[in-house]
């Protein structure tokens, strides 16, 4: 009796003890092969030539990006801090996969599935946590045409949240919104300026840290332009893809790296070239942009820690800033490329990927220094073609009438483009004519690698995009038997030709609803093609970082 009587204590105990699941909680049953999907990898740099002093502000400066994690969380989803305290209380091994897939994708929706839940079921906001979870489109249009066009900009500015306060939309800026972090944040920066003894980067980072407080970069934008320091540092709002209603919002990230000088001098013959490649586009003059700035300095860095916007779901190997108009006609855009990332990715991603997806005759043109031009000459061309616009008479911007489109659209044109400028280079002699067949096929392998980022995604969209449109023009093929794909090296200059002019030319009309058109036909993967890629398994779609110096 006592034995059965301790028995019946004992499960009451534990019926007591178990909760039932918190179905908000639930987690993706496959999510250890979803992680899988990424493969770690440290990325480091040499810092020892750097004096002790310029490593300390290195240092400040990684402390002060660690707040652009938190402020980037919450820029996703207002939801996601919480869920972090969740998934980081749980010790089992699966919840373990979720939170190592949660920072990978930061927040709980798979960025490489359409924004699918890995946990739990809500459906990810359009408008991320920029705007009130349940307002529309339509809702936001109406309102803002109702208010003053005070309210208007400040509605549809860059740095500021929209609440629903009273049952109307407001404005919240970023340094209200977000000062427990933008402040400390700010002060590292400061002590990072007192720290270094390079002028350029001290004006930058003193600069920044004031634009924390005051909504306004155009001032530390057009610093960090001047930056020439072995330290090269890019942190604050920039990028629009996370606002998934507009396109209106920037999100906060950081870059901090250090500099390869001779590597950029190297490369930076092609900037003297810019206006040349404008002229060149295959698109009405009137569309054409000369009034952009051409400094257009390029550097050539190793990456040693980012945050924010950058570090969700696939890492950046090169990137093209700032967005500000305002700061381009002035001074143009600097292109940085990140060497040590790039060449993770070509190592351990594109090449074995190409070996399965590249026709075998032209394997032999895959090079990493082709991989490497194209990237640069894609952040090039996001310089290039339309950027201040007039529609109805009035000036505008093509991310303004692109909206929710604008993304993935300039991500496909300065794709193509920066394969177009590349051929001109070639065609004019400033680079020998012989690496047109490495350029083609390492851009081919490329595709590939790029559209396993997902179909929303920017980047893959705009991808999946390119090969339907290049497989309708011929200018790549695809073998029946084997399923490889190869260059059609007479018809691909027609090809690229094509679409750079097609889009750049919907760009310039700030035509919402042709490029809509544009992508609904094209940015469609074929089954066959679709299927082909599930069994990449084995290759990770992308890498994780880990930063030792940041340690």
């Amino acid at each position: 009796m006592k034995l059965r009587f301790v028995f019946i204590l004992l499960i009451a105990a534990l019926a007591a003890c178990s909760k039932p699941q918190d179905p908000a909680m639930k987690i993706a049953p496959d999510i250890e092969k979803r992680l899988a999907k990424f493969a770690e990898v440290d990325i480091t740099a040499d810092i020892s030539f750097l004096p002790q002093n310029e490593q300390k502000a290195l240092h400040k400066i990684i402390a002060a990006s660690r707040y652009m994690q938190d402020i980037f969380l919450r820029q996703v989803w207002q939801g996601n801090p919480q869920m972090l305290k969740k998934l980081a209380r749980a010790s089992d091994s699966k919840s373990k996969a979720a939170l190592a897939y949660f920072k990978i994708m930061a927040g709980p929706w798979d960025r490489l599935l359409a924004h699918e839940p890995f946990i739990g079921s809500m459906e990810k906001p359009h408008g991320s946590g920029y705007y009130p979870e349940n307002m529309t489109k339509e809702e936001f249009e109406k309102f803002v045409a109702t208010t003053t066009a005070v309210e208007q900009e400040k509605l549809k500015n860059l740095c500021t949240i929209v609440s629903r306060q009273d049952g109307k939309l407001v404005a919240i800026p970023y340094s209200q919104q977000f000062k427990e972090f933008l402040e400390p944040a700010a002060a590292l920066l400061r002590e990072a300026a007192g720290l270094t003894e390079n002028a350029t980067l001290k004006d930058y980072l003193i600069k920044r840290a004031a634009a924390f407080a005051s909504d306004d970069y155009y001032e530390s934008d057009m610093a960090w332009m001047d930056i020439d320091s072995p330290v090269e540092v890019t942190i604050g709002p920039y990028e629009v893809y996370e606002d998934g209603l507009f396109g209106y919002k920037a999100a906060f990230e950081s870059f901090v790296t250090v500099a390869d000088p001779e590597a950029g001098k190297k490369l930076s013959v092609y900037k003297s070239w810019l206006s040349k490649m404008e002229a060149n586009l295959p698109i009405p003059d009137p569309m054409k942009n000369f009034n952009r700035g051409s400094e257009s300095p390029i550097r050539v860095v190793d990456e040693v820690f980012t945050a924010g916007d950058t570090r969700a779901g696939v890492q950046t190997i090169a990137f093209n800033l700032p967005n500000d108009e305002k700061v381009r006609e002035a001074k143009g855009s600097k292109k940085v490329i990140l060497r040590n990332v790039l060449m993770a990715k070509y190592e351990k991603i594109l090449q074995p990927i190409a070996a399965r997806f590249v026709a075998d005759e032209q394997l032999a043109h895959l090079s990493p220094q082709a991989f490497t031009n194209n990237v640069l000459f894609h952040e090039l061309s996001h310089g290039l073609g339309p950027g201040k616009i007039k529609k109805n008479g009035k000036e505008t911007e093509v991310r303004f009438e692109l909206k929710d489109l604008y993304s993935a659209c300039e991500e496909a044109k300065a794709d193509v483009m920066g394969i177009y400028n590349l051929l001109f280079m070639q065609e004019k002699g400033v680079m020998p004519a012989s690496l047109y067949k490495s350029t083609a096929v390492t851009y081919l392998a490329g595709l590939f690698r790029s559209v396993r980022f997902g179909a929303t995604e920017a980047h893959g969209r705009g991808v999946a995009l390119q090969i339907s449109y290049l497989l309708q023009k011929q200018a790549i093929t695809v073998d029946a038997k084997s399923g490889k794909f190869a260059v059609n090296f007479e018809k691909f200059p027609d090809g690229i030709r094509a679409i750079v002019r097609d889009l750049c030319v919907l760009q310039g009309y700030g035509d919402y609803d042709g490029t809509k058109a544009m992508f609904e036909k094209y940015a469609v993967l074929d089954t066959v093609l679709a299927q082909k890629l599930e069994t990449l398994d084995d290759i990770p779609v992308d890498i994780v970082p880990h930063y030792p110096l940041a340690d």
